[in-house]
């Protein structure tokens, strides 16, 4: 594998991001309602989780931003949107299928396909921009 240097602020700007996102994307005003009931989860079973998810939320945004910060760098990426571009590339690639072929053995909902996948999407975009443009 070749050897180049990393922006580690840009690293860890781009996995703090993803955190926000997620924030965000789950919260009561937003796909949290929904999210909750598609997977049968009560609002007091989520509060009791939250400190081991969030945990191992962090530790995977911090490999997905690293493995991205390769990505970008291997495709030459160096603006903004260059860099969503393959975040996009790599969610479509490597999340979007793979958690749609599970959602459908799973036989999960279609809606649930999309809000987890909207999330995932538009932290890989939003990932992606920071590290190319960073970098």
């Amino acid at each position: 594998m070749q050897e180049f240097p990393i922006n580690w602020l840009a690293l860890f700007a781009a996995a703090l991001v993803r955190m926000i996102v997620g924030v965000l994307w789950y919260a009561p005003f937003a796909f949290g309602p929904p999210w909750m009931r598609l997977v049968g989860c009560a609002p007091e079973e989520m509060k009791a989780r939250m400190p081991k998810a969030v945990a191992v939320d962090a530790i995977g945004s911090l490999v997905m931003a690293f493995v991205l910060v390769h990505a970008v760098h291997y495709a030459g990426a160096a603006a903004a949107g260059q860099g969503a571009a393959v975040g996009f590339f790599n969610w479509l690639g490597f999340v979007g299928v793979t958690t749609l072929a599970a959602s459908v053995y799973e036989k999960r909902p279609l809606k649930l396909f999309f809000i987890n996948n909207g999330f995932q999407l538009v932290s890989l975009l939003l990932m992606g921009a920071i590290v190319a443009v960073w970098t």
